[in-house]
Order: structure tokens, then C-alpha cells, then sequence
């Protein structure tokens, strides 16, 4: 296991000074001690990953130094084309260092929207030419090997596995709001009927979800648990309102609302009766060490109205639920903001069906 704090003080002494990405469970120490040591206009938690290294390679050409681009593998996806048409050698030759954890590496337990991005998240690395190592104790003759690499400036990747880095203390975010996400979730589910259905993001929103189904001996069949492809939910759930009459409640977050925010902007220039938009807003990527979003600086109050939302509801309580889905219900262009604090049960799980199962339940219950 490396001292995380030691190893950030090797990049910082090897001269990397600036940091940007979006959190990972697997680099959730790193992060925190990133955010901890870090000055504030040198770390950028980015909307996503794509958006991290091209801050990177403006920062390169501004600075002449290398910046730390930090991801889950899952955010290769977002990152390829900054990867492949910018900072490549084919392009503009824009040197990086990426760090990268890697969820579903092969021979790893790990759950299944993981598998894919583990088997081929070193392949992925080889077809856009990015050299790496996969990080051990000997992390200073990883860096070192990174910087020989940049200075032929191109990108170089850090593979992180499971349990690489020491404990470090997660900075918490101090909220006024006492409602907790799955109490509000418990309190919307109260609310629905037996034909409308449920889009969830990824994460422990989709895990509690699951669960609360189970402690009320209810099916499965009405929801659909977006376990992977986060920033992507909202489209999702437009998708489903597109092909049914049903009523279809998308319960993004707000790490998941800002990653692909686009997607939801052209959501609303067309917005359907049937689709009804929900987002959680803890001000925090909850799931994956708790690191913070911008949410807290934002009003997206306005940002959803400015996307089209007709009316956007502010609900802070479980008591101010069931009136906002009513108005939802009943309306077109309704948007409900849930402000909620951190924290989840430790004792939380995970689904016991697999996202096949989950499918195949939610088209059978659609009449397929």
C-alpha cells in the first residue's frame, strides 16, 4: 500500500502542480488529499472527464507545465476525444499525466457495470498510443517514467488498482438540510402509482432505491437502475417517455446532472408531458468518496429554467414531497429540485439481480 500523502508530494516536488477530474472510488484518498493540499485555483473538479484534460493541455501551453488529470476508467469514455484530437501526436503533441483507477480489473470481484471498462481499459490506452505503468511501491520510478515520456510531449497514463493508496481523511461538506436522500426517495416512491416508472442515476441513489423496494415487498418491475453510464439518465429516461404513454420519473444527481448537462438542455427545448425530472442536489459525488460538486455555488433554479422547465419546485423536507410530485404529475415542464445532506446507511447493499434481469422486468412490465 503507498502513503498517499507521500505520493502527492512526489508529483508536487516533480513539478505537478495543477489537478483536475472527477472523483473515483478507487482514488478517493488521493482525491481527498488532493482537496486537502491543494490551493483551490490549482484543483478543478471538473463536470467531466473530458473537460479535465482539455483544462490540462490549455494549462500546458499557458504554464509549459505538466498538469494531473485524475478519472475512473468508466471516464475514458469522456476523455478519448480530447485524447485522440487534441492532446495526440498526430495533433497538437499535448503532454498529461492521467491518472486512472481501474474498477473491474480482471480477476477483481467488482460489480457489472464495471466488468467491460476493466477488460479493456489497457487496450484502450494501447489503440490511442498512450504508454502507462500500473502503480506499485516503487511509485517515484512511475512518475519518473511519466515525466521521460512527456517530454516527448504526449500523455502518459498511471493505472491505479483496487487498495493501492493509505487512508486519508475525506474534507466534509457542511449542509443546513436535514432531509437525507433515501428518506426523500422513500417519500417520492410513497407518491407514484403502479404504472409510472423510475429512471435512476447511478450510484447509491439506484442502490437505495432497490432497497426500499424490497422493505416494502414490492417488485422491482417499475424501475430502471442506471448502474453505470453516469450523466446519461436523464436521456434515458426521455427515451423511455418517447416510446410509452406512462408517466417516467428521472431521479438524476447532481454529480450526474452536470456531466453531460447538454443532454438535458435539449431535453428541455422539447419537453414531453409524460417526462418528469427530479434531481438530488447534495453538493457532493457522493458515491465515490463524498468529493464536491459546484452545485453549491449554482442556482439551478435558474440553469433549469434557462433549459425550458416551466416551473422548477425547491423541496427541502419529506413533508413538501408529495405536493411537488401532485404538481408534477399534473403538469408539463416541472422540475423538482430535493436538497438533502450527505450520507447513506453503512449497512447499505446492492441490487441482487443483475442489469439484464432489470431490463428484461421493466419491458416485460412496459408489455414487451
Amino acid at each position: 500500500m503507498i502513503d498517499t500523502e507521500k505520493f502527492y508530494n512526489s508529483l508536487i516536488s516533480s513539478g505537478f502542480d495543477f489537478f483536475a477530474g472527477v472523483p473515483d472510488s478507487l482514488l478517493k484518498e488521493f482525491c481527498s488529499c488532493i482537496t486537502d493540499k491543494t490551493p483551490s485555483e490549482r484543483h478543478v473538479i471538473t463536470a467531466n472527464e473530458g473537460n479535465a484534460v482539455a483544462m490540462c493541455a490549455g494549462y500546458h501551453m499557458a504554464s509549459g507545465k505538466y498538469g494531473v488529470t485524475y478519472m475512473q476508467n468508466s471516464g475514458q469514455g469522456n476523455a478519448v476525444n480530447p485524447l485522440a484530437s487534441l492532446t495526440d501526436s498526430d495533433v497538437y503533441s499535448i503532454p498529461l499525466l492521467l491518472i486512472i483507477g481501474w474498477r473491474g480489473e480482471p480477476g477483481v470481484h467488482d460489480e457489472p457495470q464495471h466488468v467491460k471498462q476493466g477488460k479493456i481499459t489497457l487496450g484502450l490506452l494501447d489503440v490511442l498510443g498512450i504508454e502507462y505503468s500500473i502503480l506499485d511501491d516503487d511509485y517515484e520510478s512511475a512518475i519518473s517514467k511519466a515525466i521521460s515520456s512527456m517530454k516527448s510531449d504526449k500523455p502518459y497514463a498511471i493505472i491505479v488498482r483496487k487498495d493501492t493508496f493509505s487512508k486519508y481523511a475525506s474534507p466534509k461538506i457542511q449542509s443546513d438540510y436535514t432531509m437525507t436522500r433515501e428518506d426523500a426517495l422513500e417519500s417520492i416512491i410513497s407518491c407514484l402509482g403502479k404504472d409510472d416508472m423510475i429512471v435512476s442515476t447511478t450510484g447509491k441513489t439506484s442502490r437505495e432505491i432497490f432497497e426500499i423496494r424490497e422493505k416494502r415487498g414490492e417488485s422491482h418491475e417499475n424501475d430502471f437502475l442506471t448502474v453505470g453510464s453516469m450523466g446519461h439518465t436523464a436521456s434515458i429516461a426521455y427515451g423511455m417517455a418517447l416510446g410509452t404513454d406512462r408517466d417516467v420519473f428521472c431521479i438524476d444527481g447532481d454529480g450526474s446532472m452536470l456531466m453531460h448537462m447538454g443532454g438535458l438542455a435539449v431535453i428541455g427545448t422539447s419537453l414531453l408531458p409524460n417526462f418528469k425530472y427530479i434531481v438530488n442536489d447534495n453538493s457532493s459525488h457522493e458515491s465515490v468518496g463524498g468529493q464536491p460538486t459546484c452545485t453549491g455555488k449554482l442556482d439551478l433554479v435558474s440553469i433549469l429554467s434557462g433549459f425550458g422547465f416551466k416551473k422548477i419546485v425547491t423541496v427541502d423536507s419529506k413533508e413538501g414531497i408529495s405536493d411537488a410530485i401532485a404538481e408534477s404529475k399534473s403538469e408539463t415542464g416541472v422540475a423538482i429540485v430535493l436538497k438533502t445532506k450527505t450520507g447513506s446507511r453503512s449497512d447499505l447493499g446492492r441490487p441482487t439481480t443483475t442489469p439484464v434481469e432489470n431490463k428484461e422486468s421493466l419491458m416485460k412490465k412496459m408489455g414487451l
